[in-house]
């Protein structure tokens, strides 16, 4: 199986998601999709919605697609989760598989900062989606991974302009989300009272 591992936070998981998602499934001709929903991810310490909560709402979004599926593999084990062990858990589980592992331009600049990022290129098949503002013709741009590293595969997608701290800002301050997330995550969202501003006690 040729499968695709897409982690993130997910907090919420939006259609750009799924458009880079569905893009290099096509793409990479990929079997299955893995939204890998991240527990405790080292870059991002601080306060996010539970884990529950982000499940839920990625398993609403890919709900219908015969290829996407959500994984609880960092989720349901203590963090901080690190890219390079999710992929020797799933190496290890499923050594017959060929890993993808989509990440985003952006990330790719900082890869080689990550936990054993040769490692990480050895285990899969890096597919890197264009961000604005960044060149991925430019050979300066791409990081050296050592001869036993897989060749990195460029994506492109068209620009989408959603970000989930835009999408946690606007509900904060009462605006539409509608059309940026699935109608079923719109309505999780609603229904759980996620994002919304905490009211400031009275003095």
């Amino acid at each position: 199986m040729r499968l695709g591992l897409f982690g993130g936070t997910f907090d919420p998981i939006h259609l750009g998601h799924l458009i880079l998602a569905e893009k290099c499934r096509e793409a990479c001709r990929l079997d299955r999709v893995w939204f890998v929903v991240a527990g405790a991810p080292p870059h991002k310490p601080g306060d996010r919605t539970t884990v529950a909560h982000r499940l839920e709402m990625a398993r609403i979004a890919v709900a219908g697609h015969p290829a996407f599926e959500v994984s609880e593999i960092e989720a349901n084990r203590p963090g901080p989760h690190y890219s390079v062990e999710t992929l020797e858990a799933v190496h290890a589980e499923r050594p017959n598989d060929d890993l993808f592992f989509l990440i985003g331009a952006d990330s790719l600049a900082d890869l080689p900062y990550w936990r054993e990022p040769a490692r990480i290129a050895q285990l899969a098949t890096v597919v890197v989606v264009n961000r604005p503002g960044i060149d991925l013709t430019a050979e300066t741009s791409l990081p050296d991974f050592g001869p036993e590293a897989k060749p990195l595969v460029s994506v492109t997608i068209p620009p989408i302009g959603i970000a989930s701290h835009d999408l946690r800002q606007s509900r904060a301050d009462g605006r539409s989300i509608r059309y940026q997330v699935p109608r079923g995550v719109e309505a999780y969202i609603e229904a759980q009272g996620l994002y919304q501003r905490r009211a400031t006690p009275q003095q």
